[in-house]
């Protein structure tokens, strides 16, 4: 199976030994990323600001492997505490439409943040 990473400056550097994203067998997938801004690393203090910033990262690593948010089919997410639930489910519908990507939302014990998210993109033929 042939394997090849994308980076982008665009989104938080990896904290660790990993890829922004990976392209393999057709789909393309990303790292969690959390809310922080690329250049400054600020984080917001609601989750859906948080939410906002989360998705704008996911999306460049996407935009720099020529793929957008309508290419996703799986999302992952992570909140810090599931009561924020509707607040962030507000946020994140302002990034898609239908069909909706099918999605996972866990609650989870995240590092000074309350929400992380992945993605799976499918790769259109010719992309």
């Amino acid at each position: 199976m042939a394997k090849s990473a994308t980076h982008t400056a665009n989104a938080p550097q990896p904290a660790g030994p990993y890829s922004q994203g990976i392209e393999a067998n057709g789909f393309f997938y990303t790292a969690g990323f959390g809310p922080q801004v690329p250049s400054t690393g600020e984080v917001a203090d609601s989750v859906g600001d948080q939410t906002r910033q989360v998705l704008n990262n996911v999306k460049a690593v996407l935009v720099e492997r020529g793929l957008s948010l309508d290419d996703c089919v799986k999302m992952t997410v992570h909140l810090s505490d599931l009561a924020n639930f509707a607040e962030f489910n507000e946020a994140y519908k302002e990034f898609f439409s239908e069909p909706y990507p099918v999605r996972t939302t866990v609650g989870s014990q995240l590092a000074n943040i309350l929400v992380e998210i992945d993605a799976v993109a499918a790769i259109p033929d010719g992309r």
